[in-house]
């Protein structure tokens, strides 16, 4: 029977010990990043696959990796600083820069990647722009699927209230909270059950188990420190009350007990099951890639140049627009619109699509292979 899934996985995936050197903390690589780099690394090595298949030059492809790599990272980011928040990235231009702390928008992304295409093209005239971007689409949706995942082990870009049993509760941050700066904490887990019950669909009972240190002792100064600093931060943080409902405006619901010679502490909540748009995201992408590295290497004789580019335009946007409806809003000001920033990009998008789409199957002499119709 299919339940909710409590999610609050480590974003880390190892760290790199660099401390020892004295100059160097231990750098941690993150599954997001390595996910991200994976789907460039993937997909050079398709795009290989493909030129050899064509009887391209493969080392074309070495060159091409780096416009792509160049515009989809600086595309993404000033669609965020531009896209979401314009005013204050305008007002201090510097943190435009800041892309590690965050900040990605796929809208932007696709532009950027547009713009690589057409300067690419125009330095290498043997590329036409819509020739590479029949086949430049099958792998952009691997790498779509792939960064989505990302978004989804960084417990980030997070879906609406499922309403039902089915569902994620994102517990990462309340694990965060829970743990911060606290040396005495061997480990936190989410259990499904609890003694905080609520009729409410969507809402499910959970348990944040708090594992002490050997030899640590939960006594009165604990028990207040639980009352008040922890109850505060648990009621404070958005991102906790998103996802987990402690009662607010209630006495924190916990308990210390002893298991197994260590010290432990419950707390009682009711987890919010919400839907997983990143991987429902993730999941149609691999099909934009199934469907158009089929049509390229069955149809690319037949069918006019761009077809593949059209079909990818069409078929990303408008799912895009869809899954939307699934996904809390990134920013505040989405709140006012009908239409979230999100599927207000996706339009224009979809749309083009469907403009060259008719263009080129009415007016288009040439094949996707390169040949005359």
């Amino acid at each position: 029977m299919l339940n909710f899934l409590i999610w609050s996985p480590d974003p880390d995936m190892f760290t790199i010990p660099l401390s020892w050197t004295g100059f160097f903390g231990d750098r941690p690589v993150r599954w997001y990043g390595l996910l991200f780099a994976g789907g460039f690394i993937v997909s050079q090595q398709i795009m290989f696959w493909i030129f050899r298949t064509e009887g391209r030059p493969e080392k074309d492809i070495e060159k091409l990796t780096v416009y792509m790599v160049v515009a989809t990272i600086v595309g993404a980011r000033l669609g965020h600083c531009l896209f979401y928040n314009p005013g204050y990235y305008l007002s201090n231009p510097i943190e435009i820069i800041k892309v590690w702390e965050g900040g990605l928008a796929s809208h932007g992304g696709a532009l950027g990647i547009f713009v690589a295409l057409f300067l690419f093209a125009k330095k290498y005239p043997q590329y036409p722009m819509l020739w590479m971007s029949d086949r430049l689409v099958i792998v952009v949706a691997l790498t779509g699927a792939m960064i989505r995942t990302g978004n989804f082990f960084n417990s980030e870009m997070e879906g609406t209230m499922t309403h039902s049993d089915m569902g994620v509760v994102y517990a990462r941050f309340t694990e965060e909270v829970l743990t911060y700066d606290d040396r005495k904490i061997d480990n936190v887990t989410f259990l499904k059950g609890g003694d905080m019950v609520s009729d409410e669909p969507g809402k499910h009972p959970i348990t944040a188990k708090i594992t002490y240190n050997r030899g640590v002792q939960l006594g009165q100064t604990e028990k207040e420190f639980f009352e008040n600093n922890i109850r505060d931060a648990l009621f404070k943080y958005t991102e906790v009350v998103q996802h987990i409902d402690f009662g607010k405006g209630q006495p924190l619901a916990y308990k210390f007990y002893e298991e197994d010679g260590r010290a432990v502490a419950e707390i009682y909540g009711l987890g919010i099951a919400r839907h997983a748009a990143q991987l429902y995201e993730a999941f149609y992408c691999l099909l934009i890639m199934g469907l158009t590295l089929w049509i390229w290497k069955n149809k690319r004789f037949k069918l006019p140049q761009g077809f593949n580019f059209a079909v990818f335009m069409i078929i990303l946007w408008s799912l895009r627009f869809f899954d939307e409806f699934f996904k809390m809003n990134q920013e505040a000001f989405e709140e006012n619109l009908v239409l979230n920033m999100g599927q207000i990009l996706s339009i224009p998008l979809t749309l083009a699509g469907v403009a060259m789409l008719v263009l080129f199957m009415t007016k288009g002499k040439v094949t996707m292979s390169g040949d005359s119709r």
